[in-house]
């Protein structure tokens, strides 16, 4: 199926973004407005600012909802209904029949599939039309990390992956660590950096307290990859020399989870004995960019590339950073000021470098208050944007 592919005459691209709505992901299913993950949704707002785009974003969801027809006066949204009988117990084929006869009507000159986690990847690739996939957290390197079990989730996702990749016209990598992983499959990629949502380059800076004890943050979902207990031990090794300072961590914590329980029952000792430790579970991007402004630091030691956005976001708000040596961390540091890089097993460097940035006049200052502009053009919405109708316009000349 599907319209033979061409570059549009007109110069209008029609573009099918296969996205999760979170509305699903969170079973928030009263709300009538759709969002989306941090990096589609920030990809959407570039999006929003070229009207040589019509975008048509295409979601499907296990219950009927209300939905907006524009997300912007040139996207469009679509919500799919598909009953649970048609998602990972059937390989998505419900989803994979929807998206393909959703795509029918719409007449895309490209599909774009955001993700390789749940529907959007498969349903790209089977959709009939020249597509292009994003890879956000690569399932196979996942699944051996968590030695996912045979039938668990993350097994089957991987599986899904490894399928899904070498059928699409090509894969858009937000680093080179996921294009070095993909690289198997023989499919043409570009490297593109996640954008960072407009807000945290246009919101406006918090005034800050010229005195006041430094904060210290951390944030990411709490799990063995981000490594906040360790984070934890280190910092309470520095209140127990008598430094002072804050710590507040931010991050998602599964009640159920034993590695969670084991950080939880650390921080409330330490909150017990030291005080100025805390946890939150979660932010709006306002109150991030709020939270970057009155920080001191963040910590960001992730055992291996975690795919998040929050090391990016602190740079674009100015906040002096701490982070491990993985993944795409030195590329996005790269030309910025205020970023400590260290090798992800080299604890004792990392707190002399702490302990020497506490007792200086550095803790007083901040980074420039706005970042490089080399940084803001990898990084800005409209930028990324534009490098992605690029794309588009590569393959749609490739497949002409």
């Amino acid at each position: 199926g599907g319209s033979q592919p061409s570059i549009p005459a007109d110069g209008l691209m029609k573009v099918a973004i296969l996205t999760t709505d979170s509305r699903e992901h969170y079973k928030d299913y009263e709300k009538r407005e759709p969002y989306f993950g941090t990096a589609p949704e920030a990809l959407l707002q570039g999006f929003a600012q070229l009207p040589e785009v019509e975008v048509h974003v295409v979601s499907c969801t296990q219950a009927r909802m209300n939905s907006p027809e524009k997300l912007a006066p040139n996207i469009f949204f679509h919500s799919l209904y598909v009953p649970k009988i048609g998602w990972m117990r059937t390989g998505y084929q419900g989803c994979i029949r929807a998206a393909r006869n959703k795509l029918k009507e719409i007449q895309p000159d490209l599909v774009h599939g955001q993700g390789t986690e749940r529907d959007c990847a498969i349903s790209s690739v089977f959709s009939g039309f020249p597509n292009v996939l994003t890879i956000h957290g690569n399932m196979a390197g996942l699944a051996r990390l968590f030695k996912a079990r045979m039938g668990s989730y993350l097994w089957l996702a991987a599986r899904l992956e490894d399928f899904t990749l070498p059928r699409t016209r090509g894969i858009i990598c937000i680093s080179d660590y996921v294009r070095n992983l993909v690289e198997r499959y023989k499919v043409q990629t570009w490297t593109v950096p996640n954008a960072i949502q407009r807000m945290f380059f246009d919101f406006p800076k918090a005034k800050l307290a010229a005195t006041g004890r430094p904060l210290l943050i951390n944030v990411g979902v709490i799990s063995e990859r981000k490594r906040q207990p360790q984070v934890l031990g280190l910092l309470e090794s520095l209140r127990a020399e008598g430094l002072s300072f804050d710590t507040l961590f931010v991050g998602v914590s599964d009640p159920q989870a034993a590695y969670c329980k084991g950080f939880h029952e650390r921080l409330e000792k330490a909150k017990g004995q030291y005080g100025g430790f805390e946890h939150i579970q979660t932010l709006d991007d306002a109150s991030f960019c709020e939270l970057f402004d009155r920080a001191s630091a963040m910590i960001h030691f992730s055992n291996e590339e975690s795919f998040g956005l929050t090391f990016a976001e602190a740079i674009a708000r100015g906040l002096y950073l701490f982070a491990s040596d993985v993944g795409s961390a030195r590329d996005i540091a790269r030309g910025v000021t205020g970023v400590e890089i260290f090798d992800p097993n080299a604890w004792e460097q990392l707190k002399s470098s702490i302990r020497r940035w506490l007792v200086s006049a550095e803790k007083r200052q901040r980074c420039p208050q706005t970042p490089p502009p080399a940084f803001v053009q990898r990084y800005h919405p409209v930028s990324v944007a534009r490098r992605h109708l690029e794309i588009y316009k590569e393959v749609l000349s490739s497949v002409s």
